[in-house]
């Protein structure tokens, strides 16, 4: 897909726009609390900017600003924001990525969830295209507008701003009423060999899409089992397979395989 000049400037402008969000919520997070002037002589741009970032930040759940004073949020919806998650073990999330790749086929009707390692196969699936692709995710329908041989199904709903997708009653309703061949998830932790979330409206959407899909595949790097998180979503034993990175306890790995789940181990050339 070849993007338009005016297009490309904006494509341009925002990921510049979301790199630098990126790297002030890092410096909120690492010092808990920063003056926005010192937020705006550190990276080198204007108060009014930093504002307007700032209040993007504030919006997707991950810092407060109040009297010039920008302070790091202790919720759930920090680990949870994609603005966070997106800047994270992005070495093994790809490498988790392509070995994803491997099942998926021309033809299938997949679906994807709303978690950044699942938007690191995203850039590929032109290549394994003609593919039907339904997701609930902002994020991935702005990815593959245009993309050719990929028809979109965009699961409406309401809009959660710090996640970049739709849930809700609206969303739930609309994935019962498909058949995925294939969906590709992810998980914000691992506890006693259950998938959990910080949020009940992100279980019942993916729980929705487990239902709907023939064939499940959880997508976890080695940081989910050292993570906690509120609600139970579902026991890694009922999913197809589970694909974890090279850096994963092999107590983990271990446990898993006696307990009957396919375990594949995504290692940096991509090879299993």
């Amino acid at each position: 897909m070849t993007l338009k000049p005016d297009e490309s400037s904006t494509a341009v402008r925002q990921s510049r726009q979301l790199q630098r969000q990126r790297a002030i919520s890092d410096a909120v997070m690492a010092e808990g609390a920063i003056r926005i002037e010192q937020l705006a002589e550190r990276f080198g741009i204007s108060v009014m900017t930093v504002h307007r970032d700032l209040d993007e930040l504030e919006n997707r759940g991950l810092i407060r600003k109040n009297r010039g004073v920008a302070t790091a949020l202790s919720t759930a919806l920090v680990e949870s924001s994609d603005v966070y998650r997106s800047s994270r073990q992005l070495t093994e999330k790809e490498a988790i990525a392509h070995a994803a790749l491997e099942f998926i086929e021309p033809g299938q009707a997949i679906m994807l969830d709303d978690s950044t390692t699942t938007l690191h196969v995203v850039p590929h699936l032109k290549d394994r295209a003609p593919l039907t692709v339904i997701t609930n995710t902002l994020t991935i329908v702005n990815d593959l507008r245009g993309t050719k041989g990929i028809s979109l199904l965009a699961l409406g709903g309401q809009y959660y701003n710090w996640c970049s997708a739709f849930m809700g009653r609206m969303t739930i309703e609309a994935i019962s009423s498909l058949r995925a061949d294939l969906l590709i998830m992810s998980t914000s932790a691992i506890t006693d060999d259950i998938a959990f979330h910080q949020t009940q409206e992100t279980v019942d959407v993916k729980r929705a899409m487990f239902d709907a899909a023939a064939k499940r595949i959880l997508l976890a790097d080695h940081t989910k089992f050292e993570k906690r998180a509120l609600h139970a979503m579902l026991s890694l034993e009922r999913f197809d397979a589970i694909i974890v990175d090279a850096g994963t306890d092999r107590e983990h790995i271990a446990r898993l395989r006696d307990k009957g789940v396919h375990v594949l181990v995504a290692r940096r050339n991509h090879r299993q």
